[in-house]
């Protein structure tokens, strides 16, 4: 007896496990389209490739199950629908490309998680197919053999188009299509580095005839709709590539300012070429005017000098080519600086020694740079003792020395280098450089006060290097400690009065900075420089920054505030309040965090924590949102049999959904329930009262009802505690049509224009053709399809497949059903068992040609997975015959009936009277092929049923 209690126990846990699984669930995800899609086919692993015209709109939508509720993202790769499609993801279920574009297909990928197991993902192949128009190309080659006295020319036609899928080519000559070996001086071929995107007419030793119009077809075979595209080229005894001739200088040297015009004509080619300019390669400046074969540039300026190219083409041999440089006069960045005598490797001016003056600017042409000299304003010449030299093997171009040979008191004075250009236009840069005796090399210190020197972040703070000698030369800053750029994003900044400003102050700026001499406007002596320190100071960093704690009556709780970092750090005081109350004070000697403990929270025990660190820079806030708000229910989206309808002109529907965190809180005593019609702003409200303690992953029920067809409604739900309100959450619900018309039987004899809410699946090759005998044409095929609908009336309605041409054999077409839901009889029951329904209907499949009629069961718990019911092959005879088959769907299902073409083209098939009734059907008819359907988990009770009383009946013998 033992045993038996124990097979019996064991019998009830696998009943349990089957129907009292948890709803928490992991996601499941499927991708459907429903834009515009040429063809759709499944590659390995479940892989599917999506096929569309560029153009057209890519929809695809990511159909998901789970609980709870799984968050949906769509990401990409190979190409992108933003461009970088990964950067930017889209958070919906349905992903939207309006005139989706080539470089937007790719393989897209729809991610679905909910934070049980791991996230499910599948993905779709985008295939955008497009065809560009054709583009001919000429090209000749002329062959001169003196001993044969002959001379050959030869001309080759290119075409080239681009294209998704791999385009074809052919070539017509006039109005004759040519082909390979058609005739003796036509070849056609594709070169083999071109992987079939070319296709090249060659005409060997051109003859009278080959003088016509080519005409380059190119086709994709009309995928997707894409007509052919075709480009006519006239072949004559002129034809020729293009010549060009620019009637201007090359280089052009202008003034800032002046207009400048560049004049193209084009002196050949046939037929006429094309014009085009361009600047470096790249576009013209945005206020050029271009007109005709005259380009003119208005008030020209340095940004728009460069190389300017005419380009002429007429897709007959290579474009031909003419450039000219403009060049556009300019003076900038006039520098000085002394050296001493460089023999004896001086630091100071010495009389009696040597002392060099350098000037040096940057000229536009440098060839026209002309330097002059002055002393005390009068100008100077090249002498023994000075030697003025206008260019320097050792020094940068543009430069310009003064040498003073044996230095004595006469030569003090100021000294002026004067550049300009040969051409003028621009005006001329003076630069003064005094000698005397006060002339000294430079020197640098940094006063006591500014270093270390402090700052907050936020402050604009000013480093200073005091500069003494004389001329004072420009300061060099960078920074010391580490090889970073300066805070105006350069490694060394240039300061002419020794000051650093830096604006804006942050902590990433604070360390050590050394300022340097230049030789620039002073001494080319050895580089003075000094280190300064640079202290930034700032409120301390803390986590958490915000957070909220959820906590229900009399529960302990602790709160900790972390310092993450702080410039002073070694001592922080810290300070915990509740709103304004002071609850406690301390300072933070070796350790980096501060806690706060409630032991039993009360009603005022609730609101905003806050801790305050501080620093002499500031202070640091961590905040904590203790409240007693419930969080928010979690809608179960995949409620069996939700919507049922037993009144004409409303429905119900079964709201479910499971509560998060249930014991974070106080009891849950009741919801708010809240719902409207979408588009409406009145809301309508009731409590829905809980009795005892919700359970985590306890599944809730309400029932809506008298709910009005065909409307949907925003429903919202309010969890109440003692504390108040929870936190709400939204859904809509939404009628579909039909649902179970009144669900008792459902009849459709095509003979209204909505065919009943049948859908055509446009994923196969062709369409059901809804029809009757009075109208449709029997002479095209005599031998098949009804003459009549069911019922023998000429004027009935009737659905069938048209399996004439272009069909070919093992094309199908689908019919799909409207959506069913399964309900129960009572709105507030719950269906016990798996419910059974009769589809039946009528068939007609006459023809030497039939090929297949097949029926599936398409279920929403199913997704991607059709079983099949019914089928039935070949020659039936010209008559209508009654096919009933019984179904035992197990969630919202519809019917699939799909045709296949047989061998030719005597092949229709038709049905008509399509039924669906509640019950199993009476009498099959004994021609149908039916399989009946049973769930998987009920087959398996009965198996463990059956071995159970098995063992009981050994037990007893």
């Amino acid at each position: 007896m033992d045993i038996i209690f124990a097979l019996l126990w064991l019998l009830a846990a696998l009943f349990e496990g089957v129907f009292c699984q948890g709803v928490y669930a992991p996601p499941n995800v499927r991708i459907i389209h429903s834009g515009h899609a040429c063809n759709i086919e499944e590659e390995r692993y479940t892989e599917r490739v999506y096929t569309i015209r560029e153009g057209e709109t890519l929809e695809l939508t990511c159909l998901v199950s789970g609980h709870p509720r799984p968050q949906i993202r769509w990401t990409k790769t190979a190409g992108s629908a933003t461009d970088r499609f990964q950067d930017s993801s889209v958070f919906n279920e349905t992903l939207r490309i309006t005139r989706i574009q080539r470089h937007q297909g790719g393989r897209y990928y729809c991610k679905a998680e909910n934070g049980l197991g791991t996230p499910a993902i599948k993905s779709i192949r985008v295939d955008v197919y497009y065809l560009d128009e054709p583009i001919v190309t000429v090209h000749q080659s002329i062959g001169e053999a003196k001993e044969q006295f002959y001379y050959e020319r030869t001309v080759f036609l290119r075409c080239a188009a681009n294209s998704n899928p791999p385009v074809r080519y052919s070539w017509r000559r006039g109005r004759e299509f040519l082909s390979q070996g058609s005739d003796k001086g036509v070849e056609i071929y594709e070169p083999f580095f071109t992987q079939g995107e070319t296709k090249i007419l060659k005409l060997k030793n051109l003859r009278p005839q080959d003088y016509a119009n080519y005409t380059c077809i190119a086709s994709v075979r009309n995928v997707c709709g894409i007509p052919d595209k075709s480009v006519l080229f006239r072949l004559t005894n002129k034809t020729a590539s293009p010549t060009i001739k620019l009637l201007v200088e090359d280089p052009i040297v202008a003034n800032p300012g002046q207009t400048v015009v560049l004049v193209c004509i084009i002196s050949g080619g046939e037929p006429t070429p094309t014009l085009t300019w361009v600047r470096n390669n790249e576009e013209l400046p945005k206020k050029s005017n271009l007109n005709s074969e005259t380009l003119t540039i208005p008030a020209i300026s340095t940004e728009d000098a460069g190389v300017y190219s005419c380009v002429a083409s007429n897709d007959v041999g290579n474009p031909a080519k003419k450039s000219t440089n403009i060049v556009v006069r300019a003076l900038k960045k006039g520098r000085f600086w002394i050296t001493p005598d460089p023999y004896h490797n001086d630091d100071n001016i010495q009389i009696g020694r040597e002392v060099k003056i350098s000037c040096q600017v940057e000229a536009t042409p440098p060839e026209e740079l002309m330097f002059s000299w002055l002393k005390n304003g009068r100008p100077l010449r090249s002498s023994e003792r000075m030697v003025i030299t206008q260019t320097d093997p050792d020094v940068a171009p543009g430069t310009t020395n003064l040498d003073i040979i044996d230095l004595k008191f006469t030569d003090f004075g100021t000294y002026t280098c004067v550049a300009s250009l040969k051409n003028g236009g621009i005006p001329e840069i003076s630069i003064d450089v005094n000698i005397s005796s006060t002339t000294v090399p430079p020197n640098l210190t940094v006063p006591q006060e500014k270093s270390p020197l402090l700052s907050q972040e936020g402050d604009t703070v000013e480093l200073q290097c005091l500069v003494s000698g004389k001329p004072k030369p420009i300061i060099l800053w960078s920074r010391a400690d580490k090889e970073v750029p300066m805070p105006d994003g350069n490694m060394q900044t240039e300061s002419y009065n020794g000051v650093l400003r830096i604006v804006n102050v942050s902590r990433e700026m604070a360390g050590t900075y050394r300022c340097q001499t230049s030789q620039y406007n002073g001494f080319n002596v050895k580089p003075r420089e000094a280190i300064m320190e640079l202290i930034v100071l700032y409120p301390p960093a803390v986590e958490p920054v915000y957070t909220e704690i959820r906590q229900g009556l009399g529960r302990p709780f602790s709160l900790s505030c972390r310092v993450l970092r702080a410039h002073p750090s070694k001592v922080l005081d810290y300070e915990w309040k509740l709103g304004t109350r002071l609850l406690t004070v301390g300072q933070l000697h070796t350790r980096d965090e501060t806690e706060y403990h409630v032991r039993a929270l009360n009603r005022e025990g609730y609101g905003a924590y806050t801790c305050d660190i501080k620093n002499e820079a500031g202070a640091g806030r961590c905040t904590f949102l203790v409240t007693g708000k419930a969080y928010a229910p979690e809608f179960y989206y995949d409620t069996y049999s939700a919507l049922w309808q037993n009144k004409p002109r409303v429905y119900g529907f079964k709201l479910q959904w499971t509560q998060m965190n249930p014991n974070a809180v106080d009891r849950i005593m009741a919801y708010r329930l809240g719902i409207k019609q979408t588009g409406h702003q009145r809301w309508w409200e009731q409590e829905i009262p809980i009795e005892d303690n919700i359970q985590k992953g306890e599944l809730l029920t309400y029932n809506l009802t008298e709910l009005i067809k065909p409307e949907a409604y925003q429903v919202r739900l309010t969890p109440i505690t003692r504390f108040g309100e929870g936190d709400s959450t939204e859904r809509i619900i939404r009628y579909c049509a039909p649902v179970n018309p009144p669900w008792s039987k459902f009849h459709c004899g095509f003979d209204e224009d909505t065919m009943c809410m049948f859908i055509q699946d446009k994923t196969e090759e062709f369409d059901w053709t809804r029809h009757s005998a009075a109208t449709r044409d029997t002479k095209y095929t005599p031998n098949t399809g009804p003459s009549s609908d069911r019922t023998g009336s000429k004027q009935g309605f009737y659905m069938y497949i048209e399996t004439s041409r272009p069909r070919l054999e093992g094309d199908k077409a689908r019919l799909l059903t409207p959506s069913f839901n399964i309900a129960p009889k009572n709105p507030y029951g719950n269906v016990a068992t798996n419910p059974t329904y009769c589809f039946s209907f009528y068939y007609h499949m006459y023809g030497k040609h039939i090929g297949t009629l097949n029926v599936y069961l398409r279920q929403k718990s199913q997704m991607g997975q059709d079983t099949s019911v019914w089928t039935l092959s070949g020659n039936q005879g010209d008559r209508w015959r009654q096919a009933r088959v019984n179904i035992n769907p197990t969630s919202s299902f519809q019917m699939v009936l799909e045709g296949i073409r047989g061998s030719g083209i005597e092949g229709d098939i038709a049905i008509d009277d399509v039924t669906i009734e509640e019950g199993e059907c009476r009498d099959p008819p004994p021609s149908s092929n039916i399989r009946s359907l049973a769930s998987p988990a009920a087959v398996h009770i009965w198996q463990l049923w059956l071995t159970l009383l098995l063992v009981l009946v050994g037990l007893r013998r």
